[in-house]
């Protein structure tokens, strides 16, 4: 689907490879993603590289096991320059985590320390501010987030980024998500009318 994805012209492609939650699944499950995940960005990283694609990660990936998150780190360093399409893959992440993570972010650097919140020392904070501390940086806002399988919910993704998003459900599972559904998807957000809380005006 990455070459349907280009296609497209569409600039940044987040996909939820590992949540904070999926920790709760069986041990020999997660440790079966990890291998996936290691092989993968083994496997692919030439043809990432051949298609113009930088990979980044937005999530806690010092806190996975240090065979996916240092063959991860070698993918982002060897595609950073690449310009046609960000595939940014959240890995050990979770919505709410990172909202919280950006806050204390911001405090810190705010007050020189944990421990030095005077009276008066905080400004108020801007949302321009608090999504320069976000893993996704630099990425923008989702226009269009696509839930599959047959689920109705968002689980935690990206909830900060999806303040406008269009959301699209489908029945269909990720492994069988292919070019036909990526079209059906799009044709669907293209049929949408945008008015990020104002009105549509009449052509």
């Amino acid at each position: 689907m990455l070459d349907d994805v280009i296609e497209q012209g569409i600039p940044v492609l987040s996909m939820y490879a590992f949540s904070t939650e999926n920790w709760k699944r069986p041990d020999t499950e997660v440790t079966a993603l990890w291998g996936l995940m290691e092989e993968f960005f083994g496997k692919y990283l030439e043809v990432c590289l051949e298609k113009g694609v930088r990979i980044r990660c937005s999530g806690a990936i010092n806190r996975i096991p240090p065979g996916p998150s240092g063959v991860l780190k070698r993918a982002m360093q060897a595609t950073q320059d690449q310009t046609t399409l960000t595939a940014n893959f959240c890995i050990n992440y979770g919505s709410r985590a990172e909202i919280v993570r950006a806050c204390n972010h911001l405090v810190k650097n705010r007050t020189g320390g944990w421990f030095k919140r005077l009276k008066g020392a905080l400004k108020p904070v801007t949302e321009a501010e608090l999504e320069s501390e976000l893993y996704t940086a630099g990425l923008g806002d989702v226009d269009l987030l696509v839930r599959p399988g047959g689920e109705y919910r968002i689980s935690n993704f990206l909830l900060w980024q999806c303040a406008y998003a269009e959301l699209y459900f489908t029945e269909v599972y990720w492994p069988d998500f292919d070019s036909i559904e990526l079209n059906r998807a799009l044709e669907w957000f293209q049929s949408r009318q945008r008015r990020f809380g104002g009105i549509q005006e009449e052509s």
